[in-house]
């Protein structure tokens, strides 16, 4: 049986390869932004799902509108990165995790919006939902859907595409998958093949 067949089988995996920390990804260093997302996956009779939103338009955010993990910006008042995740994924669609909850965090990595570095790390964490049936999400102004993902057609590149890239008067292809008719590219693409990638 696939491990994305199943978490039980998919855990171990996770939690044999723990996620790699990048150089000055400290929230106590003042100069460094930080950020955190949660992959929440949980259990259905199509194999393993994971918990994507579609952020709201806004102009001044510059992943407006883009498929995502619940997450965001690490706050003064959070513990540690675990906590932002934490606090933003309860903020964001009013669900409520804990470290019961947690298999491990995957490898940090730079934030690009727009072509460019932002200086800001992103650090994934990885969450079991072990309840049998999915959880009631409240998503708040952040938030224009929430929906539950299968990861077997992603694994098995049923579901690859491309998205165009207008950067420097050049068109890049960039990699993406085609979820029920929404593109998930960029930094949840990046995070969600480097889960995959793990299996």
């Amino acid at each position: 049986m696939s491990p994305l067949r199943a978490l039980s089988r998919l855990r171990p995996v996770l939690e044999s390869r723990p996620g790699k920390t990048l150089p000055g990804a400290d929230p106590r260093l003042p100069d460094r932004k930080q950020a955190a997302v949660a992959a929440i996956l949980r259990d259905s009779p199509g194999g393993v799902e994971v918990l994507l939103i579609r952020r709201a338009e806004h102009e001044r955010d510059p992943w407006s509108g883009h498929m995502a993990l619940p997450g965001g910006r690490h706050d003064p008042t959070d513990r540690d990165l675990l906590h932002t995740a934490l606090r933003e994924t309860h903020e964001e669609l009013g669900l409520s995790l804990d470290s019961q909850h947690l298999i491990g965090p995957l490898d940090d990595l730079e934030a690009v919006a727009r072509g460019r570095r932002t200086g800001m790390v992103i650090r994934p964490y990885v969450f079991h939902w072990a309840e049998p049936e999915p959880p009631r999400l409240h998503p708040n102004h952040e938030v224009a859907e929430a929906l539950w993902a299968p990861l077997v057609p992603i694994h098995e590149g049923r579901w690859d595409t491309h998205r165009p890239y207008d950067m420097g008067g050049q068109t890049w292809k960039l990699p993406a998958w085609d979820v029920h008719g929404r593109v998930v590219w960029g930094l949840t693409h990046r995070i969600l093949s480097d889960l995959l990638g793990r299996v």
